[in-house]
């Protein structure tokens, strides 16, 4: 099984209004924006970047719902189905097979800090529970807990559906590991914005993205330079984007605030997420506005 979900793949983030539910109407412009103007490939939907710990369960499957719906096929939707309850995490994604996605995203067990069998464990028993193709979640610093590449290796040769990793951090060893050991047709994203040219230059897909809610196409100009051989011409755009990627960082706040500056009514974010300072905002207007 290969993962064909591209190479640019947005974070979606969750549109609230005033009342902090989840806003239809932002949503669905939201969707257009990601896939005609920003060119994704693939959303994440109900991932950590939607704020998916503070979602209950009906709202994750109606935002599933609403994605499939409302992409109508131009682009994959991939759900994020990962906790740290392995029976939780099967029952979310045979719910979310059932609603139509085309992949399943699970982010490493997070504050339980299971040992590396216990990782290989919970990831075989979610990837078993469905059909779908499963790309991993590798962010230790969120996590408490790194999928080591033994691990992510075993995983990609014993389970057929584990075809994809999202990596997290700057640890180039453990992705040069994954990439040299894993299938050839496993495929390395990063997960960090400001990651995604150095990780493709050794031999990374894509990435899943924050920056591009906002600067999608410029994304996919930087990867296609450096996928043509333009080696120069894509770090000269990789220099030009790398402040717009730092000031995304480290949470949705601040691509939540900067998609308002641009006109986007995605509402704030709920507890124990608070809004940005002022000096945020206005920083996010200097670079977006």
């Amino acid at each position: 099984m290969v993962l064909e979900f591209g190479r640019l793949i947005t974070a979606m983030v969750t549109p609230f209004d005033r009342d902090l539910k989840v806003n239809w109407e932002s949503a669905d412009r939201l969707i257009d924006h990601l896939i005609d103007e920003q060119g994704s490939d693939s959303l994440v939907v109900c991932g950590t970047t939607g704020e998916s710990p503070t979602l209950t369960e009906e709202e994750k499957l109606g935002l599933l719902r609403f994605a499939v719906s409302k992409a109508k096929g131009r682009c994959k939707i991939i759900a994020g189905t990962g906790s740290y309850d392995t029976k939780h995490s099967i029952e979310l994604t045979k719910e979310a097979e059932r609603i139509g996605v085309d992949g399943i995203l699970l982010v490493s067990p997070y504050y339980n800090r299971p040992s590396q069998e216990g990782l290989y464990a919970h990831f075989r028993a979610v990837a078993e529970s469905t059909s779908l193709p499963v790309m991993l979640y590798n962010i230790p610093k969120r996590t408490g807990v790194t999928i080591e590449a033994s691990t992510i290796v075993r995983l990609a040769h014993d389970v057929p559906n584990i075809v994809a990793t999202k990596e997290a951090h700057d640890n180039l060893d453990l992705i040069t590991t994954i990439i040299g050991q894993a299938p050839e047709s496993f495929r390395v994203y990063s997960g960090d914005d400001i990651l995604t040219l150095p990780l493709m230059a050794i031999g990374a897909y894509g990435v899943v993205s924050v920056a591009s809610h906002l600067i999608g196409r410029e994304m996919r100009e930087m990867m296609e330079h450096y996928l043509a051989g333009r080696v120069a011409e894509a770090a000269r755009l990789h220099a030009k984007l790398q402040p717009l990627f730092n000031s995304l960082v480290p949470n949705p706040v601040r691509v939540k605030t900067a998609l308002r500056v641009k006109g986007f009514d995605v509402g704030s974010v709920r507890l124990p997420l608070v809004d940005g300072s002022e000096e945020d905002e206005a920083l996010l207007r200097r670079l977006f506005g």
